[in-house]
């Protein structure tokens, strides 16, 4: 099932993980060391362009009653919006930017636009996926609690509607987010504590309401007579930033390649072995500038989750770098674009809502669930690339 000796998986000893380890360390005090003044003209272009597209936006839906200003006022506030979640409100509250010591763009002090109250986002996001990436059982983010992406989750038959909870999560992503870390099952099995929950579940409330209110009342009330279409414009806006965000996160998590982990692969886990973990556990799409831009640069996901903390502005040039060091390891680099990283996902979705007995491919080497065992049998080489290849000739062959 799930990867369990990361090392024998990776085809990689010990003495070479640790290696990769300390050249992704240099890696990562290069960075540090040369942020300055075009990282911080970087970001205050990005909030510059964050905010004049939304007053553009605001501005045309004064007279939303005419389609071709509803239309560009929606367009330009969906693209406000995700330029300041995507871009700047994940980015900010990873502490990417807590190096200029800025109150206003430090993630101490940052909330986003969206229901998700920040505090929460960061403890789900921040700590446990980052943390215990792709570890079944650990790390709610496989599945977001309602899907089924591994065959390391048992077939249940509610799993035979998830392909409309994929397309519900997608249209309200924001609201699987927001409800992501309160656990409200665990609450009601009572298995989380009320005195812990109910704050969680205030917090989230007031921060719905503050939203539900500027999106949905007081905007579309400032356009008089226009509030219906407003209305309209603002729910569009939302809807377009939540199936961006899905989409994005989803080409990043659950293609093929983003492989899978066990509770056990953790124990005495090393540094080496982390950075291993969040190399094999995620995947990256293809993307210019504009699309990079525009994904909060998280068309990097692999380099993301190797230094979450770093300005995204230079994960394109850490890419290269990385790139780099999967040929010298012999590991694969998970990437495709954005349209075939995203069907592969899709396929993944669609097939596990079917039975085990339904499925063609093993557990131990499927798309979407790989452990070491997959390589039995086989010679032994170093690098994982080179395994993957030799283990498809075999199959080939046969």
């Amino acid at each position: 099932m799930a990867i369990t000796d990361i090392n024998a998986y990776a085809h990689l000893t010990e003495a070479d993980v640790e290696a990769l380890g300390a050249e992704l360390d240099a890696l990562r005090r290069e960075i540090e060391s040369d942020r300055g003044e075009r990282d911080v003209r970087y970001l205050h272009r990005t909030i510059l362009a964050h905010r004049i597209l939304e007053v553009a936006g605001r501005a045309a839906l004064l007279g939303s009653h005419k389609r071709s200003l509803w239309l560009l006022g929606t367009g330009a506030l969906a693209v406000s919006k995700i330029i300041e979640n995507m871009e700047l409100g994940h980015n900010v509250m990873h502490g990417q930017w807590d190096w200029m010591n800025d109150p206003e763009v430090h993630s101490t002090t940052w909330e986003w636009d969206m229901v998700c109250a920040s505090p929460h986002w960061k403890h789900s996001h921040n700590y446990i996926h980052h943390k215990y990436t792709n570890v079944v059982g650990m790390d709610d983010d496989v599945g977001y609690k309602i899907l089924r992406v591994t065959r390391d989750e048992p077939w249940e038959p509610r799993r035979a509607f998830q392909p409309l909870f994929n397309v519900l999560l997608g249209l309200t992503f924001e609201w699987g987010i927001g409800l992501h870390d309160l656990a409200l099952k665990e609450v009601i099995a009572g298995r989380k504590p009320k005195e812990v929950a109910i704050p969680q579940i205030k917090q989230f409330g007031r921060k719905v309401g503050k939203q539900v209110a500027k999106d949905y009342v007081l905007f579309p009330a400032l356009t008089g007579p226009n509030f219906k279409h407003t209305l309209t414009a603002d729910l569009t806006a939302n809807l377009i930033r939540n199936v961006w965000a899905y989409v994005v996160i989803f080409c990043g998590h659950f293609p093929d390649g983003a492989e899978k982990f066990t509770v056990e692969s953790l124990e005495h886990e090393t540094h080496g072995q982390w950075y291993l973990r969040q190399m094999l556990g995620t995947a990256n799409f293809n993307a210019g500038p504009a699309m990079a831009f525009m994904s909060g640069n998280l068309c990097y996901q692999i380099e993301h989750h190797l230094y979450p903390d770093l300005p995204s502005n230079r994960y394109a040039e850490i890419a290269e770098r990385v790139r780099g060091l999967c040929d010298k390891y012999d590991l694969p680099y998970t990437t495709g674009s954005l349209f075939v990283q995203y069907m592969k996902t899709l396929r993944t979705i669609n097939k596990l809502a079917l039975p085990d007995q339904f499925l063609r491919d093993t557990a131990d080497d499927a798309p979407e669930t790989a452990s070491e065992r997959r390589f039995a049998g086989m010679p032994k080489v170093r690098g994982l690339k080179t395994a993957i290849a030799e283990l498809r000739r075999k199959n080939l062959s046969r």
